[in-house]
């Protein structure tokens, strides 16, 4: 197989390898994002760690480096979504990402001022709620994947989304190689998306003893815990990780809040903004108040270990393919690497009429 691989994705956004770098809190600023996009990769940069300034000026960072097509992934449930949404119109972003469902108005807005919209779901019934809302594309999620997750593997998760809606899906938990491209497109997937591989990259802002921990990483330190935050996150197993599963509710709430005040001072939200947030993460969920405060300001959590390297104070979200990542190439090596690789198995492939 020769030339260009073009699916959907690539004619819907105008990126060159139908090859999505996630959103990642804390991990996808401006230098991973600009580095994905010149290598023919959608970037998408990640604005809830970012007061709305520091999100324009990220974007026109972006924008100054390259020319690219970018997205900014947003937190649909944030109270200041709306002026999030403002700041993707106004700066000219080509996508809209979401790590949970926008809503229709927020959909229709996008749309109408020709930003495609990309939500982020890990569950049929969701990615046929988008859809019927006039999402572009939506991409789908497996069990395999960092952060929040579900526990449905990408390969029985994916076919039954592709088969329920009508527009482009992009495949993502477990995706670093050529192969797992090939692999989603033979389900009929529009392209993958990748994040830790992302994360392990030359151009990534995470500490090098950060990034260290990830490369030891086998497949079983990689485990899934809801005691961060009350709902299921898969991340690198520490000790932190194994404390927090540990102590009791008390210790937990005098956690949290020393967390979400700690994040307020970061973010610049008021007290109600944040409490407004963390009960729309609460709505429809059986958590206590203390996994309220945390899932606010689970980023605190995170921008410990991703930005100060302080793995002993933070949480590490990883896809189980940490486990099987060990070098650290940069953006346009890797998008190349897995383009060069898909290439050669679809080659490999045998023909009409062969065995």
């Amino acid at each position: 197989m020769t030339g260009r691989v073009r699916t959907a994705l690539t004619e819907l956004t105008g990126v060159r390898h139908p090859i999505v770098q996630t959103g990642m809190g804390w991990v996808a600023g401006p230098r991973l994002v600009s580095a994905a996009a010149e290598a023919g990769a959608l970037g998408i940069l990640a604005s809830a760690t970012m007061t709305t300034d520091e999100l324009r000026r990220a974007v026109r960072e972006v924008s100054s480096r390259t020319d690219a097509p970018f997205g900014v992934n947003l937190r649909a449930d944030a109270g200041d979504a709306r002026e999030r949404v403002r700041i993707i119109v106004d700066e000219g972003v080509r996508v809209a990402s979401f790590a949970l469902a926008p809503s229709r108005e927020l959909i229709t807005e996008l749309k109408d001022a020709g930003v495609v919209v990309i939500p982020s779901v890990g569950a049929r019934r969701h990615a046929e709620k988008v859809a019927a809302w006039g999402a572009d594309a939506v991409i789908v999620q497996g069990g395999e994947g960092g952060g929040h997750t579900g526990d449905v593997a990408t390969t029985v998760l994916l076919p039954q989304v592709v088969d329920a809606v009508g527009i482009p899906v992009i495949a993502a938990g477990g995706f670093r190689d050529g192969r797992g491209l090939v692999a989603a497109l033979a389900y009929g997937a529009a392209g993958i998306a990748m994040g830790t591989r992302f994360l392990l990259t030359a151009e990534s802002t995470v500490p090098d003893a950060v990034k260290a921990r990830y490369l030891a990483a086998s497949v079983k330190d990689v485990t899934v815990t809801t005691a961060v935050d009350g709902l299921p996150h898969r991340m690198l197993r520490t000790e932190l990780v194994d404390s927090l599963e540990r102590h009791g509710r008390t210790r937990t709430l005098a956690r949290a809040v020393r967390h979400a005040a700690g994040f307020r001072k970061l973010s610049g939200l008021s007290w109600p903004r944040m409490l407004h947030d963390g009960l729309a993460m609460r709505h429809g969920r059986e958590l206590s108040w203390s996994q309220v405060l945390l899932a606010a300001n689970t980023p605190m959590l995170l921008r410990a270990s991703m930005v100060e390297g302080r793995t002993d104070l933070g949480v590490m979200a990883s896809g189980q393919v940490a486990g099987v990542i060990d070098d650290l190439p940069t953006c346009a090596e890797l998008v190349d690497r897995v383009m060069a690789e898909a290439r050669q198995v679809l080659d490999a492939l045998p023909g009409p009429g062969r065995p």
